[in-house]
């Protein structure tokens, strides 16, 4: 399996950072045969935060891939009116086995076409916007529709990428890929967010 992160300036850095942390671990053991970022152009990254990153590919040298995984964050918003980089997710796509997105990458699955008759999450404080575009919207960590996966906000990508390889790979491979990044969250949460206006439904309802 080989599997393509999209990466463009204003990227949320967790949301490519965590998915590809838990890929890492069954490339170093041949499991995953390749992981690599693709970018419209080899070039220096911004994310969110300030971190830097360099793509290993563009668009136009991009090598095959069987899954896709779009991440979100505040440049998404400029992304959905690229249509180089809406083409190229919507091309490739349907090439893929399988596509997944964090957060708000949803926006740009949905600017390709690939959220149509599905349904979908994103991050709590997009879940109207993504609703208004025609999207059926549900409030859960991560939700599968057929071979589209996605998933609600940064870090939630990682519980998506473990239930997609446990899908695709085995549980096996699951369990050593959460193994090795020791990823056992201990659902300690500060303060009451289920409280907080917008609040997820999977906040609310584990309350």
């Amino acid at each position: 399996m080989r599997i393509a992160f999209l990466a463009f300036d204003g990227v949320e850095e967790l949301d490519l950072a965590g998915p590809w942390e838990l890929c890492g671990s069954l490339v170093d053991t041949g499991v995953i045969e390749k992981a690599f970022v693709v970018a419209e152009k080899v070039q220096t990254l911004t994310c969110a935060r300030g971190l830097r990153m360099v793509p290993h590919h563009a668009f136009d040298d991009c090598p095959d891939f069987d899954v896709l995984l779009v991440p979100g964050g505040p440049g998404r918003r400029l992304e959905v009116d690229n249509p180089v980089l809406v083409d190229f997710v919507r091309m490739r796509a349907a090439q893929c086995s399988s596509v997944l997105s964090v957060c708000t990458g949803a926006f740009i699955l949905q600017k390709a076409g690939l959220l149509e008759g599905r349904r979908a999450t994103t991050y709590w404080a997009a879940l109207e916007e993504l609703c208004a575009l025609g999207v059926e919207v549900v409030e859960e960590r991560w939700v599968r529709d057929g071979t589209v996966w996605t998933s609600s906000g940064v870090s939630a990508g990682m519980d998506l990428m473990l239930a997609f390889l446990a899908d695709a790979l085995g549980e096996d491979a699951a369990a050593n890929a959460q193994f090795t990044a020791e990823y056992f969250p201990d659902g300690k949460r500060y303060g009451q967010p289920e409280l907080r206006e917008g609040a997820p439904g999977y906040l609310r309802d584990d309350a």
